[in-house]
């Protein structure tokens, strides 16, 4: 079994100060050591049609299911999620096992 991975695509509420938000979550990450790794982007490319309003992703990488159990309990994580759930109009997450086709060169 591979890698454990949290995907969060959002749609952030008008007038919200996103680029708060998104310094809160690098240091969050920085905080919990059972992060492994953390990669967030804003889309640039994609047709509105496509994208149904979600602008931004967030990659989060454990090694296992129990480290992201771990960052969910934490209480950092749990004091953030106020903050972040009070920015967001509409968010979709997907926690999955990742099965790993072609590595990085």
């Amino acid at each position: 079994m591979g890698e454990f991975k949290h995907l969060v695509f959002v749609k952030f509420k008008e007038g919200v100060a996103v680029e708060e938000v998104i310094k809160g979550m690098e240091k969050l990450v920085k905080e919990i050591d059972a992060v492994k790794s953390f990669e967030w982007g804003q889309d640039i490319e994609s047709l509105d049609v496509l994208r149904q309003g979600f602008t931004h992703a967030f990659l989060m990488t454990f090694n296992k299911k129990e480290d992201f159990v771990a960052f969910e309990s934490h209480p950092n994580h749990i004091e953030f999620s106020t903050t972040f759930s009070a920015a967001i109009e509409n968010i979709v997450l997907l926690d999955f096992s990742s099965n790993l086709v072609k590595a990085q060169a």
